[in-house]
């Protein structure tokens, strides 16, 4: 079993993820995903897994998103590729576990997850 949190270390919500897993005891792979970057498939997997398209993920606010002249009209494939052009776009955390993931927002998502799933 595998388990994944895709974290932004100066993200609030994604350090309270991170120190929830660890008070939990939960092993888990950890991806800095601003570091190391988010590949278009690795993308497209957690959206399936999250069960939604990319407009509901990207981070809309972002002044990137603006700056490309991004629209929540634009096709899948033009959100998916600006998120792995410009990870900031992914919204975080990303907690998944084996064909399961939830986004971290609000905190109480994440926390219901793991009490159902570990």
């Amino acid at each position: 079993m595998t388990t994944t949190l895709y974290h932004n270390p100066r993200c609030t919500k994604s350090r309270a993820a991170l120190q929830h897993l660890e008070e939990k005891n939960i092993k888990f792979n950890l991806v800095t995903y601003l570091d190391a970057g988010l590949t278009e498939v690795e993308i497209v997997e957690i959206l399936s897994l999250l069960n939604m398209p990319a407009k509901d993920m990207i981070r809309k606010e972002e002044a990137v998103f603006k700056e490309l002249g991004l629209s929540l009209e634009d096709t899948e494939a033009t959100l998916v590729a600006a998120i792995a052009q410009n990870p900031i776009l992914f919204e975080r955390p990303v907690l998944v576990k084996d064909n399961k993931a939830v986004i971290g927002r609000p905190a109480e998502k994440l926390v219901e997850f793991v009490s159902a799933n570990f």
